[in-house]
């Protein structure tokens, strides 16, 4: 009898299609974060308001992503990636025409919960389609791939709002937001294909409470979570005070501030693309370290020259620069390791990492702003929040990685 050797099953996309839907998907939220921050000095005068009042609505906006992310995680297991992807968006695209004919703050903070709200799916949705598909370092080299292009929409981004507000006014900004929105959902609606079985047991209260009990009774999902969620958190963190540093101190305008933000998101750039070089080789787990090496030098300057010195382009962004290069090395394979356990609970899994990696940035920026100070606020809480996401790392060496699988009965 001849035998046939069996092949192995082609996933229902390629690695190159999810890597592009992904990024796309992913970059919204912070891409509707960095288009804005340009016109926040300019909103204070705008509804003559206070600015507490403007960084208001990227806390809002923090807060909706977060915890949103607990719900169209699950939702997508439940009821499908693809539908929930596109009803977010929806969610998404209605948040940013409000914005755009806001009359009062009140109504723009509204708009922007209701924004991040939306965004939020682009994250925890992909990072469960990457899990359904892709294991290991194939999973690890889509996040790098994603990453990098990643850095490219939020690092232009800041530019592109500055010249927009310059040139048209800061609703144009928003109106862009819709743009870009309902270009999305159409790439989802052609592009993206369903990648789980619709299972409406998943979305249960009960299996969820159990789904989500389950995750965080396993130091090895809560530890990596808080490396990654104190790490990227940091970035997320910095959007609250760096336009009010570097516009009203240092004395940048709208479009100088977004060449700055080059920087950041440059350094990020880096740190993936040297990432790749090495993913193959060493393996990305072993790049963490190399990465939390980078944060850590990062805080320490942060912290040393903005107490020593009055703040500048280069001693805030060259130090924000080299955070960020680190944490490229980061994400790729703690985004990978956060999800790899629980194949049953991938959406899950994702939102509820997701929300610990926003939580962490509202939870800075909310610490930022209770300091009021800009400058001292990013002296003292960046460099916090690296050395939170350096012990978490030494503490999640120490745990076993769970064994596979870890089901959870959605028939309860």
């Amino acid at each position: 009898m001849n035998m046939q050797p069996v092949r192995p099953v082609a996933p229902v996309m390629s690695e190159r299609r999810v890597s592009l839907i992904g990024a796309a998907l992913v970059a919204i939220g912070p891409i509707s974060m960095s288009l804005f921050t340009p016109a926040m000095p300019e909103i204070v005068h705008a509804f003559g308001t206070t600015e507490a009042a403007v960084k208001m609505t990227l806390s809002v906006y923090f807060a909706g992503f977060a915890f949103a992310q607990l719900v169209c995680g699950p939702l997508s297991d439940g009821l499908g990636r693809k539908p929930v992807t596109f009803g977010f968006l929806g969610i998404y695209v209605v948040g940013s025409l409000i914005a755009l004919v806001a009359p009062t703050i009140e109504a723009l903070i509204v708009a922007r919960l209701i924004q991040g709200f939306g965004a939020a799916v682009g994250v925890a949705g992909l990072r469960a389609v990457v899990r359904d598909l892709f294991t290991k370092e194939r999973s690890a080299r889509i996040m790098n791939l994603i990453g990098m292009i990643l850095a490219v929409g939020p690092a232009f981004a800041p530019t592109l709002g500055g010249i927009t507000m310059e040139v048209a006014g800061w609703h144009a900004i928003f109106l862009l937001m819709v743009a870009v929105g309902v270009g999305l959902m159409v790439a989802v609606h052609f592009c993206l294909v369903e990648t789980v079985k619709r299972d409406l047991s998943r979305i249960r209260p009960r299996a969820l409470a159990k789904s989500y009990g389950m995750l965080l009774a396993t130091p090895y999902f809560v530890l990596c979570s808080v490396v990654l969620g104190a790490a990227v958190g940091a970035l997320y963190t910095q959007a609250t005070v760096l336009p009010f540093i570097m516009m009203e101190r240092v004395g940048l305008t709208a479009t100088q501030f977004g060449l700055a933000m080059l920087m950041q998101t440059g350094g990020y750039f880096l740190g993936a693309v040297t990432v790749r070089q090495f993913i193959g080789r060493i393996g990305a787990l072993r790049l963490v370290p190399i990465g939390l090496v980078f944060v850590g030098v990062s805080a320490v300057l942060l912290f040393a020259l903005l107490h020593l010195l009055p703040p500048s382009l280069f001693n805030v962004m060259g130090p924000v620069a080299l955070g960020a290069f680190g944490i490229a090395f980061m994400t790729p394979a703690l985004t990978t390791a956060v999800l790899a356990p629980f194949p049953q609970n991938a959406g899950a899994a994702s939102s509820l990492s997701g929300f610990v990696q926003m939580g962490g940035g509202l939870l800075g920026g909310s610490i930022c702003a209770l300091i009021g100070e800009p400058v001292t606020a990013l002296a003292t809480v960046i460099p916090a929040m690296g050395l939170i996401s350096i012990v978490a790392w030494l503490l999640w060496q120490r745990v076993p990685e769970p064994a596979l699988p870890l089901p959870v009965d959605g028939n309860d």
